[in-house]
Parts: C-alpha cells; sequence; structure tokens
C-alpha cells in the first residue's frame, strides 16, 4: 500500500515530528510517516495494527477521540469528510503545524453526499492560514477515481 502522494511530497519536506493520521483506513499514510521518523498516532473506527504507530480505534463521528490542542506538527486526513473535525484539527496543531486534507468534491453525474464538498468550499475552512498547496480536480492517488480538493495549510505562528 502506497501513501497519497501529497503527503510524501508534505511530510518529505518537513522535520519529522508528532503526527496524526484521523480516518486511517489501513493505515498507509501513517506507516509511512512513521518509517520516516515520525512519532504517529493513527485513528480508526476500525481496529488497525500498524508497526510502530499509536493505533487507536475510536468513532470520530461520535467524538470518542479528543484532538489535543496545539499538540501536533501534522494533521492528516485523506479521503474523509467530517466537517465538524476542521476546528478541532485547526486547534490540535502546533503554531506553524501543517494540516493535510483531501476530500471528494461533488461533480457532474455524482450524486450529491454529506461525504462530498462543493468546490472551493474546503479553501473556506482554512481562512487566515498560510495555504501551501490548494488543488481541485483529478486524483492522483490511483485508488481513487472521483474528483477531489487538496488541501496543505498551515498554522500561523500567531494567533488569529
Amino acid at each position: 500500500m502506497k501513501p497519497t502522494p501529497l503527503l510524501v511530497e508534505t511530510a518529505g519536506k518537513r522535520k519529522p515530528g508528532r503526527a496524526l493520521d484521523l480516518a486511517c483506513g489501513h493505515g498507509r499514510n501513517a506507516m509511512w510517516l512513521a518509517e520516516h521518523g515520525w512519532q504517529v498516532t493513527a485513528v480508526d473506527r476500525s481496529p488497525v495494527a500498524i508497526p510502530e504507530v499509536d493505533a487507536r480505534v475510536a468513532d470520530l463521528e461520535k467524538h470518542e477521540f479528543p484532538i489535543e490542542e496545539a499538540a501536533w506538527d501534522l494533521i492528516v486526513v485523506s479521503y474523509y469528510l467530517q466537517r465538524d473535525l476542521f476546528e478541532p484539527i485547526k486547534r490540535g496543531l502546533k503554531p506553524g503545524g501543517v494540516a493535510l486534507v483531501i476530500v471528494h468534491i461533488f461533480e457532474p453525474g455524482h450524486e450529491h453526499s454529506r461525504f462530498s464538498l462543493q468546490p472551493g468550499e474546503l479553501r473556506t475552512y482554512f481562512e487566515g492560514w498560510e495555504i501551501v498547496h490548494y488543488y481541485e480536480g483529478k486524483p492522483r492517488d490511483p485508488d481513487h477515481k472521483r474528483a477531489v480538493a487538496e488541501i496543505v495549510a498551515t498554522r500561523p505562528l500567531t494567533r488569529l
């Protein structure tokens, strides 16, 4: 299982620190981070064993995993959408920390779903942050076919 290309590009340029992988699935991103020196906590509602990773079983929709404030250097959410997680994610990052989010977006011919954002919507959740990367369109991850929105946003060093 290969990690998502955006994660490799983003985390590969940063000094390893504490990373949180929310809705980690089988753990492909968490595994890559751990192999590259990050201290990783991975959260999913399905149990998963990932070597060198603190894997937690929690239902994010039921808020069973509280995101510690100003504790993380990197928070990853890959192909999972839960709008009410954006604020805890932002608070959970240390100043200068990075949020990396990839979600599906609505596109013509697909039915509307609470698991997809409107085009342009993802950027609005990170207003006032440094947007290092923003993309909407065909996914670069070969495991996914539907249109995505990707963002890499850095938490400001001072309070907003």
